[in-house]
């Protein structure tokens, strides 16, 4: 059996606090959510703004190959703005909750009914496909929302979608409710969860399992408080866990998330399943060993199914497969002896609660083999200028492989403008900043605070850190460390 899946990230997933996509933004994700396979592109509330509307139809104009939707009130007026976006469906919303229906419409069930007849006519008269919602389905009578889907069956949906607004239902609840529905409807149905109890994947699978056919979703689990069902998880609970099929390509979704997580500037949860950092990342030195005998034994999903790598970090839980395997990644060549010495000196760090690095992993393998370990790169001179009516510029002088190179460039803020200036001085250095972390390691207005980088040069992720009361000298130092890393072992 095939399920459908409409993609509400840029819609819903707008609505997480933070989170505002400007139109060419909300275009580039939905140009990659066609391409990963999507069916249904919720691409925003068409009344919502002319930045929103403007954003909505580029989306439309781009002859995409999903079927691009917008969310409406049973409202003429929202209907209105849709159209003028040129959109192929509208995500009607109708509450329909008791609660709803007398303290937010302050109305009745049968004028609810009628109204929102009245809108899908209004919809059908424009030739639209209509998806009509029931907002707070979930705790609506049943009975009720089945007279709801066969009264509006006559005016032509498409299809029907129950929402759990607020996150509150339980698995075996939607499970009773879609197989009332599913006996009582010709018409699709699909299920819309929130994640206020941590349960909207499992929800959604419950619905699937009882007749949904579409599923909503957003990428990362963004949305509206606890979030929507994320795509990521929905995706590979049904072809993994129950053999249903979808259009997404899995090994595009980690190009997705990451792509989302970048212009949303919200960070994915280092433990989110499927594509946070952690989750085919491994630390203890039983998992490893057996990873590297047989990845299935630790691995439930393979990593690259989805579009990752593994990784192996370091601690005091490590393991020497793990050492080994990883100073192989940086081409480092050891003997017995000088694993087991690299491996105790990690131990030793581990237990004083240092973070170690890749960088740091070079470093101890090197004094281990008596063997000075060689920078490509030396900061001669770093001189940043920020202020209320100044543009923050940063200057610096480097010393590559002996070579005098000196690069300027403005930014966000001090910090900002010298990573940008280490950049330009450093363009032929293969590498991409992807994660800047900052901890105060003491407290005052002269805190220590610790820089923690991770870089990613062609297909390897590596990590780095600077530390002092200098925040913007802690951070040229993380840097600089890593790309010496990088041009080591380019060598």
């Amino acid at each position: 059996m095939k399920i459908d899946i409409l993609d509400t990230t840029l819609r819903d997933g707008e609505q997480t606090p933070g989170v505002s996509f400007t139109p060419d933004e909300k275009l580039t994700i939905a140009k990659m959510l066609d391409d990963l396979g999507v069916d249904v592109i919720e691409a925003g509330s068409a009344i919502t703004s002319d930045g929103e509307r403007e954003g909505i139809k580029l989306v439309a104009d781009e002859g995409l190959g999903a079927e691009i939707s917008t969310y409406c009130r049973i409202l003429k007026g929202d209907i209105d703005a849709a159209l003028s976006c040129n959109v192929d469906s509208i995500f009607l919303v109708a509450p329909t909750s008791d609660l709803h229906i007398k303290y937010k419409l302050r109305t009745t069930r049968d004028k609810l009914i009628e109204k929102t007849l009245e809108s899908v006519q209004y919809c059908k008269d424009h030739d639209l496909i209509v998806d009509l919602c029931a907002e707070d389905g979930s705790r609506t009578d049943a009975k009720f929302l089945l007279q709801l889907i066969e009264q509006a069956a006559e005016y032509k949906i498409n299809r029907f979608t129950v929402a759990d607004t607020v996150g509150i239902m339980l698995p075996e609840k939607i499970n009773e409710m879609f197989t009332y529905l599913t006996g009582g409807s010709k018409i699709p149905l699909g299920i819309h969860c929130h994640d206020d109890l941590g349960l909207a994947t499992a929800n959604s699978i419950a619905a699937v399992k009882a007749g949904a056919s579409i599923v909503d979703v957003a990428v990362n689990g963004l949305g509206e408080r606890a979030g929507n069902a994320s795509l990521e998880e929905i995706v590979m609970v049904l072809k993994l866990g129950y053999g249903y099929k979808t259009n997404i390509d899995p090994k595009k979704i980690a190009k997705m998330s990451k792509l989302v997580e970048k212009l949303c500037t919200i960070p994915v949860a280092p433990n989110k399943a499927i594509v946070g950092e952690n989750a085919f990342t491994h630390k203890a030195g039983i998992h490893v060993d057996g990873i590297l005998k047989k990845p299935e034994t630790y691995e439930a999903i393979k990593p690259e199914s989805v579009g990752y790598r593994r990784r192996f970090v370091l601690g005091k839980h490590v393991g020497i497969k793990a050492v080994k395997s990883m100073l192989d990644d940086l081409n480092i060549s050891v003997n017995d002896e000088q694993l087991k010495g690299i491996l105790d000196q990690i131990k030793y760090m581990g237990d004083k609660g240092k973070k170690i690095t890749n960088v740091d992993l070079g470093v101890i393998a090197h004094s281990v083999m008596g063997i000075d370990m060689k920078r490509a790169i030396e900061v001669d001179e770093l001189v940043a200028v920020a202020g209320n009516k100044c543009i923050p510029t940063a200057s610096v002088k480097l010393k590559i492989n002996g070579r005098e190179i000196i690069e300027s460039a403005t930014g966000t803020g001090p910090v900002d403008a010298a990573i940008k200036a280490i950049k330009n001085a450093t363009k032929e250095v293969p590498f991409e900043l992807v994660e800047y972390h900052v901890d105060s390691i003491s407290g005052g207005t002269d805190a220590i605070v610790q820089v923690m980088i991770k870089l990613k040069s062609k297909d390897k992720l590596l990590t780095a850190q600077g530390a002092g009361s200098d925040i913007i000298l802690a951070s040229v130092d993380a840097l600089v460390n890593g790309i010496n890393l990088i041009m080591e072992h380019m060598s």
